[in-house]
């Protein structure tokens, strides 16, 4: 279990005692004088005390409520301004329409699918603006941000000083690279919590106060991740009608059995394309197959990661040679760097992959297209082993199937330097009214009468095919709009939560078998075969440096090595791993470590680490 914190920010007030010295004049008029000020005084004392209880009196008897405590004695009625003013109360209850008009902009990833209106005008941006902006005098905009290539455009963004109200993104070092650069501004939580009450409780519920800070000041909120270590909503597909023509009745469990598989599938003519997509990886290279288990904590400090790869890490090496050998047993795309999203994507809906995997939400229009195309396919998501008492149990053949953990948080949520006071309380109203239940059930499941008539047996929404319909729901259920406060739909059971996003109105039902490999992370997990990347409370100045010219060099070199003779495969990694070094890898490792040393980064759970 992480350790619980609780950022709190105390003002001590130290009543310091006055003393007054009086020269008392021997004149007995003088004497009378002091007198009757001596009575004055107490008299005017004791009508204060007297007219400040009352009030607090009548106060506490017209709220009729305690407001919550956010880690601060300073007075609740005292703005930043200094100036004193009526204390209102704390979230939507407190909330005025502003005099002026504020706007705001919200980002929002564009995934480019067909179908879809554009993402910052449609159905449910219209439906924000109608709900929330109009009431508050706000008006709601929406940045696109292409998914994937969210980096560039906000370097864009920030270079031209057209950075959105709200900066998000769920990698912690990309949000503190825009931090350290002075895109974001620096954030009080006490003056947070007034405004969003519901989303601060939220964030201190589930740990989330640790991860708001770096480098000592304050600049982040945190969406809520439930499930962070066992997530469920990526699912890979595989094509069990062409394993059953091949002989296997269940999707492989080790490296042997893949290849087996594979090379069958191709030679019996099931596709005329390589089964396999390989594309140009991404610095989200993970490796954690291959990785010894337990692991040493220093080289998990260092290396692991998203967001720039590891080349020169032996786990890494060792991925790479395997998609070595794919590559040249025919398996996989043979002209990988050519290869993108889209093509993977239209080559799986077109029968000719074996596999292919994305984000689960009642409606995933892939697998809609998937099986309009292929009305006889049959598809499968892995592979659950039992022992003879029947509990879940591993093919380790080819070493421990350890996994990367969630971070514990969702999007990590920044606020632009360039947005006035009155935007910043704006946007932080915005996050408030999002995490409301009313609102976040009609972001995810629609308004009854047009998006769902009925319910499904556990109480919730059955959502309606409305493809093609103005008012149909976003990607994945709306959730490019409501993941400014949580990650996933949830429900009162993990079954229930599963049964939520899982897709409807398919030949197949894979609900349960979703649920099941659920259990095979949960299972995973408690073994310590999941585990996170370490987070770093300091920026890594490095990293912000050399990432990009990094991720250039990965992908030329991970070409090379995967297309060179398998004979040479050695000694050319040795040569490009050194120059990935000097490229900056080193500095980064370093900078790494000793930020990990001075205790400035999170630690392996005891069970992964040895």
């Amino acid at each position: 279990m992480p350790l619980k914190v609780r950022l709190r920010n105390k003002n001590l007030l130290n009543a310091g005692g006055l003393n007054f010295k009086m020269e008392i004049k021997k004149e007995r008029v003088n004497c009378m004088r002091a007198k009757w000020l001596r009575i004055f005084s107490l008299a005017l004392t004791v009508i204060l005390i007297v007219g400040t209880l009352a009030a607090c009196g009548t106060k506490q008897k017209d709220t009729g409520t305690t407001t919550q405590n956010t880690g601060t004695t300073e007075n609740s009625g005292k703005q930043q301004g200094g100036e004193t003013t009526t204390e209102t109360k704390a979230g939507m209850e407190g909330w005025k329409p502003f005099e002026k008009n504020v706007t705001i902009k919200i980002p929002v990833y564009d995934r480019g699918v067909e179908g879809l209106p554009p993402v910052d005008n449609n159905y449910w941006t219209k439906w924000i603006q109608q709900n929330f902006g109009d009431k508050y005098n706000i008006t709601v905009t929406f940045e696109p941000i292409p998914r994937n290539d969210v980096m560039t455009k906000y370097a864009l963004l920030i270079a031209a000083k057209e950075t959105p109200t709200i900066l998000m993104e769920y990698d912690y070092p990309k949000v503190s690279q825009w931090a350290s650069e002075g895109a974001m501004r620096e954030i009080s939580l006490d003056e947070f919590a007034k405004v969003a009450p519901t989303y601060y409780q939220a964030m201190v519920d589930n740990d989330l106060l640790q991860y708001t800070s770096i480098g000592g000041k304050t600049y982040f909120v945190c969406a809520v991740r439930p499930y962070a270590a066992t997530e469920y909503k990526w699912v890979n597909f595989y094509r069990m009608d062409w394993l059953r023509k091949v002989g296997y009745d269940h999707v492989p469990t080790n490296i042997e059995e893949e290849i087996d598989a594979l090379t069958k599938i191709k030679e019996a003519g099931l596709t005329d394309i390589e089964p396999m997509s390989l594309k140009l990886p991404t610095a989200n290279y993970q490796a954690n197959l291959f990785r010894e288990f337990p692991l040493d904590e220093k080289e998990w400090a260092m290396h692991a990661g998203i967001d720039v790869a590891a080349l020169p890490w032996e786990p890494v090496k060792k991925a790479i040679k395997k998609d070595n050998l794919y590559w040249h047993l025919g398996l996989v795309t043979k002209e990988f760097e050519l290869n993108d999203d889209a093509t993977e994507r239209a080559n799986f809906i077109a029968g000719k992959l074996y596999s292919y995997g994305g984000y689960m939400a009642s409606y995933v229009d892939w697998l809609d297209a998937f099986y309009k195309n292929n009305p006889d396919a049959e598809l499968a998501i892995g592979t659950v082993l039992y022992d003879d008492k029947g509990n879940i149990t591993f093919d380790i053949t080819d070493g421990i199937p350890s996994e990367r953990s969630n971070t514990p948080f969702g999007m990590v949520i920044g606020f632009s330097s360039i947005a006035s006071d009155d935007q910043l309380k704006a946007a932080w109203m915005y996050l408030e009214w999002m995490k409301q239940d009313d609102v976040l059930h009609t972001m995810q499941y629609g308004i009854e009468g047009i998006h769902y008539t009925e319910y499904d047996e556990y109480g919730y929404p059955v959502l309606k095919d409305m493809t093609g319909m103005e008012e149909r729901l976003g990607y994945n259920d709306n959730k490019d709009y409501w993941c400014v406060v949580v990650e996933s739909k949830e429900r009162d059971t993990i079954e229930d939560s599963i049964a939520a996003i899982a897709p409807k109105n398919l030949p197949q039902d894979f609900t349960q078998d979703m649920i099941d490999m659920y259990y095979v992370k949960a299972e995973k997990y408690e073994r310590g075969w999941i585990y996170p990347d370490p987070i770093f409370t300091v920026t890594i100045e490095s990293m912000n440096e050399y990432r990009a010219s990094l991720l250039s060099l990965f992908q030329e070199f991970y070409t090379k090595l995967v297309k060179c003779d398998p004979d040479e495969f050695d000694a050319l990694y040795e040569e490009l791993s050194k120059q990935y070094l000097e490229a900056g890898y080193q500095e980064i490792m370093d900078e790494k470590l000793a930020a990990y040393e001075a205790g400035n980064s999170t630690r392996l759970p005891e069970k992964s680490r040895k």
